[in-house]
């Protein structure tokens, strides 16, 4: 474990199998939820930062007929929200295993926090140098009808209802125990998408899945302005940190259209 702050440590994963890693977090969060109730004791919350082996999870919700066609990758039923999703290497995992009550945070406001963290990191990365494009504006924004964080493009001259969404760039599944979360997010840096073909993801017929490679420069060969996947992750861990202690607010949220 690397110790962010006071409460908050982060542990690293690399090329990790979906099974014993689940069930090392299924363990360690039984353990706090032990030690709160038997000993009063509030434990540092953790984020996992994970690099999955090529895996398909069925959330707790899932049904079947979204898996499209049967590939060598494992199909491995899951406890957390949502439907059926893709983990694998060049997607970034982040686990949170957060006390919600400790930390007077609602399941809403988790969510909500892990979708504007997102929405951060990558607004931030579309706004520098390492973005490929100017021909169109192109920005991240959760949905409320549906969980995660899709990338929207409108041209210069648009208005911004005119926006046009063009796919998912990130989803989210959590599961609550006892007032703590356990499982997380999932960003798409610079793998392949192809492994989203067999299946609808999330639950979406059709749903286009985006990466963050096709966006900004992440070849320093090429671009002396490129960032890379160990530097968007940091960004990540440093905006979430911000947000458990409490110097990041949250936004409001648009309620359902």
């Amino acid at each position: 474990m690397s110790k962010i702050n006071d409460m908050l440590v982060s542990k690293t994963l690399h090329a990790a199998d979906y099974n014993p890693t689940h069930e090392a977090m299924r363990v360690r969060i039984l353990e706090r939820i032990a030690l709160k109730k038997e000993q009063n004791l509030r434990t540092p919350d953790e984020l996992w930062i994970v690099d999955h082996n090529d895996v398909y999870t069925l959330g707790q919700a899932s049904k079947k007929e979204h898996i499209l066609q049967q590939t060598d990758t494992p199909i491995i039923q899951t406890d957390r929200g949502g439907q059926v999703t893709w983990h694998g290497h060049g997607q970034l995992v982040i686990y949170w295993l957060f006390d919600l009550n400790s930390l007077d945070w609602s399941v809403r406001q988790l969510v909500s926090h892990a979708e504007q963290a997102l929405e951060d990191v990558i607004n931030e990365l579309f706004l520098n140098p390492c973005n490929k494009t100017m021909d169109a504006n192109f920005y991240a924004k959760a949905r409320r009808d549906a969980p995660g964080v899709y990338i929207y493009a409108d041209s210069q001259s648009a208005q911004p209802d005119e926006a046009i969404m063009l796919g998912k760039i990130a989803s989210l599944g959590f599961k609550i125990k006892h007032g703590f979360s356990y499982h997380g997010l999932a960003l798409n840096i610079n793998c392949d998408l192809a492994a989203f073909n067999a299946i609808n993801p999330c639950g979406y017929a059709g749903m286009q899945m985006l990466r963050l490679s096709d966006f900004i420069n992440m070849d320093k060969d090429r671009n002396e302005n490129a960032i890379s996947y160990t530097q968007i992750t940091q960004k990540l861990i440093d905006n979430i940190a911000r947000r458990h202690a409490g110097d990041i607010t949250l936004r409001p949220v648009l309620p359902k259209s």
